[in-house]
């Protein structure tokens, strides 16, 4: 398969990348590196790394910004973050993949466990993550020529303990290659409108 990694350059986005390459081409995709380059908030750039891209068989997104706070901190442009980047961003990303995808193809968004599990700070990362997994089980049944489209949710990174340790006292991180085959999971089998969790 043609896979493009949205977010390649990144802690998930390597793992993947690794992962899939080893049975699979990839396009790699970043803001400010990759084949391909990108900011996925900007629904043109999106547009036009499909254009670049071509045909493709799947879609993988390991990329988007949330903002952490204390709620009563937040506003609008705190939370704008996460609307923009890891949700809208990764919208942007499905709606135009739907065009350019192969029948049968997936894509694969990316969520996280505060959806679930809330932390202290992180209330827009909530809403953003639960957005997110509520977009995939709604556009799952609607998309055409038997696209499929899941996310991954994964808890807090054994890679990024020393940025993010802190918010997730209690919590029992994980690998980044343990995250990579859910993505796996994700464009190599069969199912659609799931979140896999990788707690």
């Amino acid at each position: 398969m043609k896979i493009i990694v949205i977010g390649a350059s990144g802690t998930i986005g390597k793992a993947v990348s690794s992962h899939l390459a080893a049975r699979h081409e990839i396009v790699s995709v970043g803001a400010n590196s990759g084949d391909v380059r990108a900011d996925i908030r900007d629904s043109a750039q999106v547009r036009r790394l499909f254009e670049q891209a071509g045909k493709v068989d799947a879609v993988v997104v390991a990329a988007g910004a949330v903002h952490f706070g204390p709620l009563a901190e937040l506003g609008p442009e705190q939370f704008q973050v996460g609307i923009a980047s890891k949700l809208m961003g990764q919208v942007n990303v499905a709606q135009a993949a739907a065009e350019w995808l192969s029948d049968g193809g997936s894509i694969t968004l990316i969520s996280g466990i505060v959806a679930e599990q809330p932390i202290r700070f992180g209330a827009s990362a909530s809403m953003v993550n639960s957005a997110v997994e509520g977009f995939v089980r709604g556009a799952a049944i609607e998309l055409p020529r038997g696209l499929r489209i899941n996310a991954v949710s994964p808890t807090l990174l054994e890679e990024s303990l020393d940025a993010y340790g802190p918010y997730f006292y209690g919590f029992e991180p994980t690998s980044a290659d343990r995250v990579a085959l859910a993505y796996s999971r994700s464009v190599e089998g069969a199912q659609t409108g799931q979140v896999y969790r990788v707690w």
